[in-house]
């Protein structure tokens, strides 16, 4: 297999595992945006821009905290 190929493949399987994403984990995710906006976005991000931008939200108004964990939970973001 040459590079190309293996880069190739490596790229399928993302996009195959991205599809397939409506897992137990992914509901897990789900309720914790519900209850606890920033560790649902943690746990699906880690600590990078989606998740200070959802503590604020979620300090300032509990509501579009949740609201942007969901979207970014569900990858619509």
């Amino acid at each position: 297999m040459t590079k190309a190929e293996k880069k190739e493949l490596k790229k399928e399987l993302k996009e195959a595992i991205k599809q397939d994403r409506v897992t137990g984990t992914n509901i897990l995710e789900i309720v914790l945006a519900i209850f606890i906006p920033p560790l649902a976005v943690f746990l699906h991000d880690g600590i990078g821009t989606s998740f200070w931008i959802n503590i604020i939200l979620t300090l300032l108004f509990f509501i579009p905290g949740i609201i942007h964990a969901l979207l970014v939970v569900t990858d619509s973001i």
